[in-house]
């Protein structure tokens, strides 16, 4: 199993970092992305072929999800190398409709997107097989329906954990509960404190919550371009003694 950053700029992308987006690869099944931000369906064109690939969402904020749309074109219209069948698509309640009405042709149509995906909702806390792989939705702490998603690989036991946007809740520490990889996100740099409530978490958040569930590595995601990252990165070393990597795009990581 190996992880890619497609993107991991909080936010809004950059010309070096896209949105949040997230690829798990497998040597004998389609991959598995979590989040499709601004500019990620580029970053996955680099590494396979699109079509291949399971989606799910941890929830529909642009930055997390305005590719998909795209997405849609690719697998729908490539001339030489559409999709031969439907993956699987996991998010929000909502995601039909909210992705339906960015791909539709009518202002206020909804494209329906069972040609090519088979779609199905979170249930909070319900495991969900995709392939070789289990995955556990979390509910979370952010203005809309957001989960934390837990990923565990049903050979081999390794597990990779992702906070999706949120701030800092116990749900998280369950979530992420002895991951091998733990990708948090640190959108107010050092400090929480005197940020919007109940919206994103700092680097210390960060580190508390990989000490708490116990991970092996804690990697920081979704820091906005006007954010401190290297700030970030040392609130969450204050915090947590074990290994910490600042995300960018194009990192790769062996489970």
């Amino acid at each position: 199993m190996k992880l890619t950053i497609l993107g991991c700029s909080g936010s809004v992308p950059t010309a070096a970092n896209s949105a949040s987006g997230y690829l798990v690869s497998f040597p004998d099944s389609p991959s598995i992305v979590m989040d499709l931000g601004s500019g990620t369906l580029a970053q996955l064109e680099l590494h396979q072929d699109p079509c291949d690939a399971h989606i799910t969402f941890s929830h529909l904020h642009a930055d997390h999800c305005l590719d998909f749309p795209s997405l849609m074109v690719w697998r729908r219209f490539h001339p030489t190398a559409p999709a031969v069948s439907r993956n699987f698509c996991i998010g929000p309640k909502d995601t039909p409709v909210h992705l339906g009405r960015l791909s539709s042709d009518e202002v206020d149509g909804v494209d329906d997107m069972s040609d090519t995906f088979a779609f199905s909702p979170w249930v909070a806390g319900q495991r969900e097989l995709i392939d070789e792989v289990y995955m556990t939705p979390f509910p979370v702490l952010h203005p809309i329906e957001t989960y934390a998603l837990r990923m565990e690989h049903s050979k081999t036991g390794k597990t990779i954990a992702y906070s999706g946007d949120s701030a800092y809740t116990e749900s998280l520490i369950d979530a992420a509960r002895g991951a091998d990889i733990f990708l948090c996100e640190a959108a107010w740099g050092a400090s929480s404190e005197g940020k919007a409530p109940n919206m994103h978490m700092s680097g210390a958040d960060a580190g508390r919550l990989a000490r708490e569930a116990g991970v092996a590595k804690l990697v920081l995601v979704h820091i906005q371009p006007w954010g401190d990252p290297q700030a970030a990165l040392e609130a969450a070393r204050a915090e947590f003694e074990g290994e910490i990597v600042l995300g960018a795009a194009g990192m790769e990581f062996e489970l």
